[in-house]
């Protein structure tokens, strides 16, 4: 299969010289189980099928974690992109660590932090991260000399970029004293839109470029999801006990799904399309991430990089967001 016409329209990421496809591979469940994020078992043969197939589809960079698997996307990763001729763009975050027994901390300590770089270096086999990003501002207090640590990374060579992830108007004000912020990765879906406000317009005034992630809720809006697929979710996924995917909030959030696949069928394409499509119809999104763990979830769901939603459609949406507030 050659690769979607809709996926060589790209999109430059704020400051940087990266030209992004509308849409990434977002590789959190292909980390695989027992971890505590984790979705569930995953065949890695599965995950390396998945990556493979949306670079040749056109998608041209992936985005992974540390922490996910507890460093085992990040191999996954490595080992879909061996031998490839041609490399996508890898973005990867810190700021999560681990201890032996699997424990989670947080960390933005400068030594922390180095420890993480080189460590994610080893594991994706690479000299240099496209895009190394704070995962998450905890703790805090030490969000000035993270950011310090990750400027001191891209001096060095080691990171070409540098952006941030779940970070509010503050916390982004406080970074950018130090270092440009090339990008902000926050969620944002139909089921949370809580950047809209404040966030998504500062970060427009700033040239900072968004990557959202998310913009399927965890798969709740896939048009898969429902009720007894979630009550037969593995132990360890973490959807299990998420609010959106347990009453009160599923019946409204499996209603807003059927809205989606009614737009949908007009155009032959699933509720999951419509989805992330919904997402890159805002302004200031460069491009969002969709996971998947199939090479046939990501044929569906590469739809939404030609797809545009009709502003009669979005105003359709948002007025079921309006009245049915998630």
């Amino acid at each position: 299969m050659s690769a979607i016409p809709g996926l060589t329209a790209t999109r430059s990421l704020g400051n940087s010289d990266l030209q992004l496809s509308p849409i990434g591979f977002g590789a959190w469940a292909i980390g695989g189980s027992n971890w505590e994020y984790a979705w569930g078992a995953q065949d890695d043969g599965e995950s390396v099928a998945a990556i493979q197939r949306a670079l040749d589809l056109g998608i041209n960079w992936i985005d992974t974690a540390a922490i996910y698997g507890l460093g085992h996307s990040e191999e996954i990763v490595a080992k879909a992109l061996k031998g490839r001729s041609t490399k996508p763009f890898i973005f990867t975050k810190c700021s999560m660590r681990w201890e032996t027994d699997r424990r989670i901390y947080r960390s933005l300590k400068a030594d922390s932090l180095q420890e993480e770089l080189e460590n994610s270096l080893r594991r994706l086999n690479v000299e240099v991260i496209d895009l190394y990003q704070i995962h998450w501002p905890d703790p805090e207090a030490e969000i000035e000399k993270g950011w310090e640590a990750l400027a001191r990374f891209q001096q060095q060579g080691k990171a070409r970029y540098i952006g941030v992830s779940n970070f509010n108007v503050n916390q982004m004000k406080r970074a950018l004293k130090i270092a440009p912020i090339t990008s902000l990765q926050p969620p944002y879906s139909m089921l949370n839109r809580s950047v809209e406000g404040e966030i998504l317009p500062f970060c427009q005034r700033n040239g900072i470029g968004v990557i959202n992630y998310s913009p399927m809720a965890s798969g709740l809006l896939t048009g898969k999801m429902t009720a007894e697929r979630i009550q037969k979710l593995p132990l360890d996924d973490w959807r299990r006990k998420a609010p959106q995917f347990n009453e009160p909030k599923l019946s409204r959030n499996l209603k807003l799904v059927e809205l989606l696949r009614q737009i949908g069928n007009s155009h032959g394409i699933e509720p999951g399309v419509v989805a992330v499509a919904w997402s890159l119809h805002h302004p200031a999104i460069t491009a969002a991430i969709v996971g998947a763990r199939r090479p046939d979830q990501v044929e569906g769901t590469l739809k939404a990089a030609t797809f545009r939603l009709t502003e009669d459609e979005y105003n359709l949406i948002t007025a079921y967001l309006d009245a049915h507030p998630a």
